[in-house]
């Protein structure tokens, strides 16, 4: 008896980028793609320190039993800036789990503005992200995570969200979290959780500066090392455009440089 075909073939991708210092500027030397996860032409809109790279996933979202690993490495005196096209979209399943997994090698600076996360009703996603530091590496990061697709009158009533971040600087673990998320459950609910609230950010980075005034919303505690600011809401644009502003404030010390949004974010 021949046997169906599967209705859904899932995906199986990696992307490993090295950026080293050559010929006064930061290169991308090296790339490997396995599978749909590519990386565009490097863009120098700061000039030759600093190389812009937007992450593509050509699929558009992430369903069940995807796979995606994304590497990064940069070398010592590198300044990288990597985001993506747009929102990722994870999405529903009828039991399989959706990975991604982030893994940077930082001994230069690197910075990880990825647009918005969508997790749909019923997707079941899993997400890590590891960012080893060098003695004197810089990092700054955000996740922004959306429960629902709001704008169509969807709510994260069913399925179930897991991540683990971890930054170590010299082996030696400056941060470590791990969180769920059920669908519909209590952490969604609860003062102590999501407080009914549909957008949780959180965003990292290398300085310590006492001075912030936060957007609304959100809320910034300075660790060890590490500067952790936090937004709550219903709005994934909120969300970035206040990471944006902290980032904005934040960048000259962690980086040296001032600001200089990705073109990509104003297309």
């Amino acid at each position: 008896m021949q046997l169906a075909e599967p209705l859904v073939s899932t995906w199986k991708a990696s992307l490993s980028l090295h950026f080293a210092r050559g010929d006064n500027k930061t290169v991308l030397q090296k790339k490997q793609s396995d599978g749909p996860l590519v990386v565009q032409k490097p863009l120098y809109p700061e000039g030759p320190e600093v190389c812009h790279a937007i992450v593509v996933h050509p699929p558009g979202g992430i369903a069940g039993g995807d796979e995606l690993l994304l590497q990064a490495k940069a070398d010592r005196d590198t300044s990288v800036l990597l985001t993506t096209p747009g929102a990722g979209k994870w999405y529903r399943t009828a039991g399989p789990w959706a990975k991604q997994k982030l893994a940077f090698d930082v001994e230069g600076t690197l910075e990880w503005l990825p647009r918005e996360t969508i997790v749909f009703n019923g997707a079941r996603a899993g997400l890590e992200c590891t960012v080893n530091l060098g003695p004197q590496a810089n990092f700054i990061g955000w996740e922004v995570l959306c429960f629902g697709r709001r704008g169509s009158g969807e709510r994260f009533d069913k399925g179930e969200l897991r991540t683990t971040t971890r930054v170590l600087r010299e082996g030696k673990l400056l941060f470590y979290e791990n969180g769920r998320v059920d669908g519909g459950g209590r952490m969604m609910k609860s003062a102590a959780g999501l407080g009914g609230k549909s957008v949780f950010g959180t965003m990292l980075a290398t300085c310590s500066l006492e001075k912030l005034k936060p957007e609304e919303n959100m809320a910034v505690t300075q660790l060890p090392g590490l500067l952790v600011a936090r937004y709550l809401g219903d709005s994934g644009e909120e969300a970035l455009e206040g990471f944006a502003q902290l980032w904005s404030s934040i960048r000259p010390a962690v980086a040296g440089r001032a600001a200089v949004k990705p073109r990509i974010w104003s297309t």
